[in-house]
């Protein structure tokens, strides 16, 4: 298993991504739908947060500590 300083040095770019594609995907809810309330907004979080590891594996960028044995 690697250390932790190396899983945060191939997680820190995923997280960035992660939250760049949040504030993106909330700013074309509000812009398409109006401003979504506080439980619309914490799901749409949520299911990026989710879903986004899975989308990585798929196209085969998930850094190491994310890949399944």
């Amino acid at each position: 298993m690697s250390s932790t300083r190396e899983k945060v040095r191939q997680l820190a770019p995923h997280w960035a991504a992660m939250f760049l594609l949040m504030v993106a995907a909330l700013s074309l809810v509000e812009r398409v739908a109006g401003a979504p309330g506080p439980l619309a907004s914490a799901g749409l979080v949520v299911a990026v947060a989710i879903g986004y590891p899975y989308v990585v594996r798929a196209l085969g960028v998930a850094p190491s500590v994310w890949r399944r044995s």
